[in-house]
């Protein structure tokens, strides 16, 4: 098979453990270039830095950080780092914790991939839904097979795939599974201190309660032991409700 054009990013910063073994797992499938976050940039959903500059460090080669964001990583790698070798392929990942259901709408690994897939690239966020033991190689197999698919098959224009990988060793694996976006349970968990002036500050975080219990989503596949690989759209019209509101339409 003919080697492409392979462009990795993260939102765990570009010294984690994830994108590392992603690296090795996918350079036997072509030329792998990483352009990632110089520190970890979770749950900064899809944000592009437009009010300041952005400053690139080559590492190494192959390697470069930025001081920005998953999706300036990837408009940055395409629109100039590889300017005249555009990726073939975006891989976003390996994420240290699960994007499953609504944690779409935050995750800088997912954005990236949308990004990607803005710019017209086959698009692909990987992570993996830590238990105990990180079996990032698992999930790293799991893109390579993926990777495979998407150049012999290609795919389907304005669409990603958001992938969630259980934490367990590859043989343990019960297959892979399309599956659709599950909802996620969140508490509503603000925390208020005082620092030693007296000025109140807040911490934003409630702990995760887990997914509503909905066939085939993505939460349940990978409690199964499944690979959810959910094609998400960059169309977000919800076309269910399109006919309910024509009544408040009016013209003028």
């Amino acid at each position: 098979m003919k080697k492409r054009n392979i462009l990795i990013s993260n939102d765990d910063g570009i010294h984690s453990f994830g994108l590392r073994v992603l690296v090795e797992t996918l350079a036997p499938l072509g030329r792998v270039t990483v352009v990632a976050p110089d520190r970890e940039q979770s749950a900064c959903s899809h944000s592009l830095t437009l009010r300041n500059p952005l400053r690139v460090e080559k590492l190494e080669e192959g390697f470069y950080a930025v001081d920005g964001t998953p999706t300036d990583c990837v408009n940055l790698a395409v629109n100039a780092i590889m300017k005249g070798s555009s990726p073939d392929l975006v891989v976003s990942g390996i994420n240290k914790g699960g994007n499953l259901g609504d944690d779409v709408t935050y995750s800088g690994t997912v954005a990236a991939a949308f990004e990607g897939t803005l710019l017209g690239i086959p698009s692909m966020a990987v992570s993996l839904v830590i238990d105990r033991e990180h079996h990032f190689e698992t999930a790293a197999r799991v893109a390579a097979d993926l990777a495979v698919n998407i150049f012999q098959q290609g795919m389907p224009e304005d669409t990603l795939l958001n992938v969630n990988v259980p934490d367990c060793p590859w043989d343990a694996l019960s297959g892979y599974r399309i599956t659709a976006q599950g909802k996620r349970i969140y508490s509503d968990a603000v925390t208020e201190n005082t620092d030693p002036r007296g000025r109140k500050y807040y911490w934003i975080g409630g702990d995760v309660l887990g997914g509503v219990e909905i066939e085939n989503s993505d939460f349940q596949v990978v409690q199964e032991g499944y690979v959810s690989i959910t094609p998400l759209h960059l169309d977000l019209t919800n076309y269910r409700v399109m006919e309910s509101l024509r009544g408040w339409e009016r013209s003028r």
